[in-house]
């Protein structure tokens, strides 16, 4: 009896889909490749899917409609098409899909990244302009920041011990262990990873179920294309989801309530309470919680931290990665930002926050990486909330929107030469930024809000490391640039480089 009503589920779900497909033919809708019954386009996928999604763009244009499974997605690949959706249509592909991980993971789409278009969004979404990324908030963090880039440079400096030769590191878990704890520092006061860390084993634990929740949430899972496989759990995909969200938020409660023991410390009629109160995001956001305690419960808290820990850890680190091998590879480009660190900066002290804006090549060779290697090649996925148009195409209601940044950063038609590493195209930052030709940090009203803090992090460590090191190559070939089997864009193989202290930098380093 149960396998009868299962068939004819399935038999009920295909009809619909036959009678939606009938309906709307003869709407202008995009071009779109020949599918399959059932799974539609899922067979033309293959891995790395931005660079598959770009070949079939090549051959069907822009602006692309494809069906996985049951579901319709909009893949876009130009910027006239992109500037259509976040503008004319920004208000309908405000939303995000559902999917099951990134649901779960995400408190049930209550975080600033993945709720809804509505009040509660903008709500969330004026906390963090506000209250964490806004420029005042960053200018106060800039002590996390030079403090963890400082704590990177002594421990190289006293690793490389003869300061005549080179020595060989990995600088992947460098970077991964950098960004995290200046994520952690601002969110809650607390490194893992490095100098005085009071629980390593905590540190590392955490960490990995970090890691192991981005992992997830790129997960493939049918149930997201196939309505009737959301009763199944072949995969065990949804028990990974759930333990991991489990250990995940016993984490973040935890953090939540330290920081609410400490504030409780500290004291209300203490005069420096005000300052307490404002040192981590956590504190902030707890000093909300008391005056609108219905609204800022401890979930929406923790997905505050979840939302920070998603965008503002892996991502830094990986386009540091990425623009150190770049410059490994064209050493030209480092002489480059060498010679202007030096002429801004000098050799008497290290870099700080306030030199970053006297910097323009710096930024140059920022942009210029993540232009060849975007975090997120493509953008975190929208869904149109009602029919719309894009470049004269009939757009239907619940259409996934996937914009290919990848694509648009390397189409030869808007950049010279586009497979080639070559900072001075930016032109110290501002020419190529116009428009959507450029979106590393997408667009609209949904566009990363941390995209500031980010280009201070990797500016400022990426700086620092040129300022007070020799770098070379561990051979004679060039470092590989192939990129890790995924939806983001991590090197396949994790970067080593050599590198020694400069000369004219010893004696800052032996005091940092």
């Amino acid at each position: 009896m149960n396998f009868f009503f299962c068939y004819l589920a399935i038999f009920l779900i295909f009809l619909l889909f036959i009678t939606k497909h009938i309906l709307s033919h003869h709407k202008n809708q995009p071009p779109t490749p020949p599918s399959l019954p059932i799974i539609g386009h899922l067979h033309l996928l293959k891995i790395p899917l931005h660079q598959t999604l770009a070949n079939l763009s090549l051959r069907y244009g822009p602006i692309l409609l494809l069906r996985f499974g049951f579901r319709p997605f909009l893949v876009v690949s130009s910027p006239s098409a992109a500037e259509e959706c976040f503008t004319k249509n920004d208000i309908i592909f405000a939303n995000r899909p559902s999917f099951f991980a990134f649901n779960h993971l995400s408190y049930n789409k209550t975080t600033v990244a993945t709720a809804p278009y509505g009040p509660h969004w903008r709500n969330l979404r004026r906390i963090t302009t506000l209250e964490i990324f806004s420029t005042t908030r960053i200018l106060t963090s800039s002590d996390i920041r030079s403090e963890e880039i400082r704590s990177l440079t002594r421990m190289l400096f006293r690793d490389s011990n003869n300061y005549q030769s080179f020595r060989k590191i990995e600088l992947h878990s460098r970077f991964s262990e950098l960004t995290f704890n200046v994520t952690m520092m601002m969110i809650a006061g607390k490194r893992y990873f490095g100098e005085k860390v009071v629980d390593l084993e905590e540190g590392r634990e955490f960490y990995s179920v970090i890691k192991e929740g981005f992992s997830l949430v790129v997960a493939f899972n049918l149930g997201d294309f196939f309505p009737f496989m959301r009763w199944f759990d072949y995969q065990g995909l949804k028990k990974r989801v759930v333990r991991v969200q489990k250990r995940r938020d016993a984490f973040f409660q935890g953090l939540v309530d330290e920081r609410r023991r400490r504030r409780r410390r500290v004291g209300s009629s203490c005069v420096g309470e005000k300052i307490e109160r404002k040192e981590t995001v956590i504190d902030v956001l707890l000093s909300l919680q008391e005056s609108k305690q219905e609204y800022y419960t401890d979930e929406i808290i923790k997905g505050v931290i979840e939302a920070m820990l998603a965008a503002g850890s892996d991502a830094p680190a990986m386009t540091m990665e990425w623009a150190m091998s770049l410059l490994l590879n064209h050493p030209d480009v480092l002489d480059k930002a060498k010679a202007e660190i030096d002429i801004q900066v000098g050799h008497g002290r290290l870099i700080d926050d306030s030199d970053l804006g006297k910097l323009p090549y710096l930024h140059c060779v920022i942009n210029e990486t993540l232009r060849l290697h975007p975090s997120a090649p493509l953008l975190l996925p929208h869904e149109s909330s009602e029919e719309c148009t894009v470049g004269g195409f009939d757009v239907p209601r619940g259409t996934v929107l996937v914009v290919n940044i990848w694509a648009i950063h390397r189409d030869p038609e808007l950049w010279v030469e586009p497979t080639s590493f070559k900072p001075e195209r930016f032109k110290c930052m501002e020419d190529e930024k116009e428009g959507f030709k450029f979106m590393p940090f997408g667009h609209g009203r949904r566009a990363c809000p941390g995209a500031n803090l980010a280009m201070r992090v990797v500016g400022l460590a990426l700086g620092t490391l040129i300022q007070c090191f020799e770098w070379e190559r561990v051979a004679e070939e060039k470092v590989e640039t192939n990129e890790e089997i995924g939806l983001t864009m991590p090197k396949a193989k994790p970067l080593e480089g050599m590198y020694r202290p400069r000369q004219t930098m010893i004696d800052v380093l032996s005091q940092v």
